[in-house]
């Protein structure tokens, strides 16, 4: 038996799973990048707007950090500053995901044991997993650029763009390939992968936006943007994420040498003998959902932060007339424009909340086919309180991160540019305002998982990913800013409108989204467990 034996027929299981996946992966990546040729060419469609945009970049380190600061006033350059950041965000983060979902989640589930019991070697597992990955970010690479070929932009150029774009991903799935051994589970190495993403992330952010370029050497996501497509094209800085995925990819094999099957090398933290706390479905759905809960609202807290921290910046901004900003204003019925500014960051924030309760309903169907949810039934705990003890506090925790998100956006942008008294009861209203529209999120996956069982994640990920994507976020770069009536939060009431507030909407969005609930529960309780 060779290190590589079972390798081939690992690697056809693999695809064969990710077929539902990662399609959907290349056309996120793809469409983003053409999306922005569009924009640029719809909105700054002369050499004159272009060159103002680019002032305006240059004049300030926030927008500096968003895109990187090196930028011309050229389509194909302008169209990747926009897009650069999040296709190489994105193919890293699917990498991450797909590595540790055969890894260390087959370990978990105890299908690698089985596996193994094959002619199958003990390297083969996670090379199968590494070739998938790297595999599923050079077909988004290469799609993206005979894409951008196709929408006019230079060959060599798009190549170099889509060669970064895949680079991105070979080094996260080495990193990855790591996670899954040091890490004691499937989630602890997904945290691990996806906080290296974040910091690569953020290091390259703060590169572009203090001008002090070494972070960027040091960040796997900064080499993507050093690579410079369609200005002088390095090509070196590819050798460089090469280079690094390939000695994360042998320190990876090197730990697998080291640790036994289902174990890592961290040791497993052993937990308290008596729970004397856990009463009840409620009390038992807290315990489970309090730590990704708490990680949620740091999340959300940092990010209002952020937010409200550019208040003044924005204020200047939005001072200079445009057609962006006569948009916002006509469209969402605005007459300040900083006023419409803090309600589409809002927006934003809650369409982001919207999938906590998607990975919610998610962890619903994970207790489910683990097993786990049937020994709780085996106690008194009947399966319709055993879901709903979840449901309520899903629904309880994803109001509690709205009303952070208004708490801190409205007290730090009061004291940054409005008055504590009537700005931040307006903010903390505005964000409550939106949490019924992200129940009605949960409720469909609600519906999926009663009905579908099978079939949950997908539907879920998709309603979540229509939503935004018919809505106020994505909608505008297609000149839609007042989203689509086919999403909840299109009826959403404004409060930074001057005009009363109607309830109609809310109790509307209240009752489909009880009516969700009780078939999705209703449906749960006819069918068969797994």
């Amino acid at each position: 038996m060779t290190a590589l034996t079972g390798t081939g027929p690992l690697v056809r299981l693999a695809l064969r799973r990710e077929r539902a996946i990662a399609p959907w992966w290349i056309l996120l990546i793809v469409a983003l990048g053409l999306a922005m040729v569009a924009y640029v060419n719809r909105n700054m469609g002369t050499d004159e707007l272009k060159l103002t945009y680019i002032d305006i970049i240059r004049s300030n380190a926030f927008l500096q950090g968003l895109g990187g600061a090196s930028v011309e006033p050229r389509l194909d350059v302008l169209a990747t500053w926009r897009s650069g950041g999040f296709l190489y965000v994105a193919s890293a983060f699917a990498a991450v995901m797909s590595v540790v979902r055969h890894t260390r989640r087959e370990e978990d589930a105890g299908r690698s044991e089985l596996v193994r019991s094959a002619v199958v070697s003990r390297q083969a597992q996670l090379t199968a997993a590494v070739l998938v990955a790297a595999g599923i970010s050079l077909t988004a690479g290469l799609c993206t650029a005979v894409a951008l070929i196709g929408a006019g932009l230079q060959p060599l150029g798009s190549f170099a763009y889509g060669a970064a774009v895949a680079a991105a991903g070979w080094v996260f799935a080495g990193l990855a390939a790591v996670a899954a051994q040091a890490a004691r589970n499937a989630r602890s190495a997904t945290a691990i992968g996806l906080a290296a993403l974040a910091a690569g992330h953020v290091m390259r952010y703060v590169a572009d936006a203090s001008g002090q370029q070494w972070p960027k050497y040091l960040s796997p996501i900064g080499w993507g943007h050093l690579v410079r497509p369609y200005q002088d094209e390095r090509w070196w800085m590819l050798g460089v994420s090469i280079a690094a995925g390939a000695v994360l990819l042998a320190v990876a094999y090197r730990l697998l040498a080291r640790r036994d099957l289902g174990a890592g090398l961290f040791p497993e933290r052993l937990g308290r003998a008596r729970a004397p706390e856990l009463r009840g479905p409620i009390s038992l759905a807290w315990r489970l959902h309090r730590s990704l809960l708490a990680k949620w609202a740091a999340g959300v807290a940092f990010f209002a932060a952020a937010a409200a921290g550019l208040s003044p910046l924005a204020r200047d901004l939005l001072s200079r007339p445009s057609l962006v900003v006569d948009n916002i204003r006509s469209l969402l019925g605005m007459s300040g424009t900083l006023g419409a500014y803090s309600w589409y960051l809002i927006l934003i924030l809650a369409y982001a909340v919207a999938l906590y309760p998607v990975l919610m309903i998610l962890r619903l169907r994970a207790e489910e086919t683990s097993g786990r949810a049937e020994a709780v039934q085996a106690t008194p705990m009947t399966r319709l309180r055993w879901a709903a003890g979840h449901l309520v506090v899903t629904g309880l925790g994803t109001a509690a991160l709205m009303a952070v998100a208004g708490l801190v956006f409205g007290t730090l942008y009061s004291l940054l540019a409005g008055d504590l008294t009537t700005d931040l009861p307006r903010f903390f209203a505005g964000a409550l305002a939106t949490v019924p529209a992200a129940w009605c999120v949960g409720a469909v996956c609600v519906l999926a998982y009663g009905l579908l069982p099978r079939a949950c994640a997908a539907v879920s990920w998709t309603a979540w990913a229509l939503t935004a994507a018919l809505g106020q976020v994505a909608g505008p770069l297609y000149g839609q800013w007042g989203g689509s009536p086919l999403e909840p939060f299109h009826y959403v009431p404004n409060v930074f409108t001057a005009t009363p507030a109607d309830i109609l909407p809310i109790a509307a969005l209240l009752a489909v989204t009880a009516a969700l609930l009780g078939g999705g529960l209703l449906c749960l309780r006819h069918r068969d467990f797994h």
